[in-house]
């Protein structure tokens, strides 16, 4: 559900369909897309764009109650992660739930995605699944 203005039409189109529980990913260079599921890929090169500010766009835009990652991501990734998702509850008000799966689990997961948003990112694992919240 948007909040504010966001550049980019595809992912403010994409933000605006979502209901209460839809999933949306935003992966690494590298993730792999299941069929059926819509990429919207941003990717230009190596590092660009970079997956945090992917999530900073649209913590602009988006109410999410959860954030999947995977636990092989590298300790400082993951502290990246939850630095902007501790940011992103307090501009919402209300709590993030954050899950550890393996990232097996998020590759399957990621099928029943209403979209994966491919970044330029080639930190490994640096994956998420964010599930739509509501904004009352």
């Amino acid at each position: 559900m948007k909040r504010r203005k966001l550049l980019n039409r595809h992912l403010s189109a994409l933000i605006a369909s979502l209901g209460h529980f839809d999933e949306i990913v935003v992966t690494d260079a590298g993730l792999p897309a299941p069929k059926g599921v819509e990429v919207i890929d941003l990717a230009i090169i190596p590092g660009l764009p970079r997956f945090y500010d992917v999530l900073r766009a649209l913590r602009s835009e988006l109410i999410i109650e959860e954030a999947i990652y995977a636990r092989e991501i590298a300790p400082t990734a993951l502290q990246e992660i939850k630095k902007e998702l501790d940011l992103w509850a307090s501009e919402i008000e209300a709590p993030i739930i954050s899950k550890e799966i393996s990232h097996e689990e998020l590759k399957q997961r990621t099928a029943k995605s209403k979209a994966i948003i491919r970044t330029g990112e080639v930190t490994p694992y640096a994956n998420i699944i964010l599930v739509s919240g509501v904004a009352f």
